[in-house]
């Protein structure tokens, strides 16, 4: 599984959708629901899966499933 995929899977089983329905346009709160606790265990599971640290600053920046993607993709070129 590619970084892409990873990342689409875990926002699905969080924002208990199916990884078909998820754009890399949406919005985490308004498209996929994810509030305050969503988006904590969102960034466990990412940094659990994918071997990265994602600080404060970086996931205020997270707005879109694209945003995320940008992140964490730089992050494992890091």
């Amino acid at each position: 599984m590619n970084t892409e995929e990873t990342v689409i899977g875990i926002l699905a089983k969080i924002a208990e959708v199916d990884v078909s329905e998820i754009k890399l346009e949406m919005e985490l709160v308004a498209g996929l629901g994810i509030d305050s606790p969503k988006a904590l265990q969102l960034l466990f599971e990412l940094e659990e899966a994918l071997k990265i640290e994602i600080s404060d600053e970086q996931a205020a920046q997270m707005e879109t499933v694209a945003d995320i993607l940008k992140l964490v993709t730089n992050e494992k070129i890091a």
